[in-house]
């Protein structure tokens, strides 16, 4: 290494260091702000009847899809496999927990363009909207193949309200 390289290595590492803990620290005090969220539901009885691959993108507050729900690992993107069932729609994700949504806490689904963090061609997002003890969520998953969207917001529209897709 150079004469006088050192100094700057040190400082960087120091400032990625600090930016990392920043992170870490905003996120523990968004968990602490939202720990009057509800849990997710837990896993229930039921025989999935159409399973899609794709990508959980994250539940935010309803129609506020800029508000991120950190806590019951609800905020974390991962890889996973949306089913539809006769008791209800399930989230299966890869390393994190599972969301399961029966079909009268179901309130409607929606398909967009965005949601917090990620952004698709037009109407590329299936945006599920559900309740829990008074508290409305709505929960994105991008299909890995294009020709799904459509077959997912239909099954899904045949089981609650339809919104018009929307670009959010």
């Amino acid at each position: 290494m150079p004469e006088g390289a050192l100094g700057p290595v040190i400082i960087t590492i120091l400032v990625i260091i600090a930016g990392i803990t920043m992170i870490l620290i905003g996120w523990r005090n968004l968990k602490a702000r939202q720990a009057q969220v509800p849990e997710p539901f837990e896993a229930f009885e039921d025989t999935a009847q159409h399973s899609f691959a794709g990508m959980y993108v994250a539940t935010t507050k309803f129609d506020d899809w800029l508000d991120r729900i950190a806590v019951h690992d609800l905020g974390v993107r991962t890889n996973a496999s949306l089913e539809i069932g006769q008791a209800g729609v399930h989230l299966i994700r890869s390393g994190s927990r599972d969301v399961h949504i029966p079909w009268e806490h179901f309130d409607e689904v929606r398909r967009a363009s965005g949601m917090i963090g990620k952004f698709v061609e037009k109407n590329g997002l299936i945006v599920i909207s559900w309740n829990r003890e008074g508290f409305n969520f709505d929960t994105g998953f991008r299909p890995r193949f294009s020709e799904d969207t459509p077959k997912i917001y239909q099954l899904l529209a045949s089981h609650g309200d339809v919104s018009r897709a929307g670009d959010k």
